[in-house]
């Protein structure tokens, strides 16, 4: 397990902004991972991300490193932000789109 907590972390610090979701921006495989999709091209700046279900020891390890039960996971800067209806709100206040620009700059 050590080994998936540091793949976890090298992820997190190697990109300014990543997502954890249920297939990929192309094909989401779910609801929630869909609209964390639509709110980060809405957003329009280049983001990572990871299809946890071609991953099933990150799927399986990353709730326990963030301490976050659930998928679609955004982390910025190392941080992580939340899950789709955190981003949604985010998104509405201009919260989101300030700290994404922000992380990318």
């Amino acid at each position: 397990m050590d080994d998936i907590m540091q793949v976890i972390r090298e992820q997190i610090e190697s990109n300014a902004v990543i997502l954890y979701m249920k297939g990929t921006p192309q094909f989401p495989q779910c609801g929630f991972s869909a609209r964390a999709i639509e709110v980060m091209t809405a957003i329009g700046k280049p983001f990572a991300y990871v299809n946890i279900l071609e991953a099933p020891e990150i799927r399986a390890n990353l709730p326990k490193y963030g301490n976050w039960p659930t998928f679609p996971q955004l982390w910025v800067k190392g941080e992580l932000v939340g899950g789709s209806d955190i981003l949604l709100e985010m998104h509405r206040t201009g919260e989101l789109a300030t700290l994404v620009e922000q992380a990318a700059a």
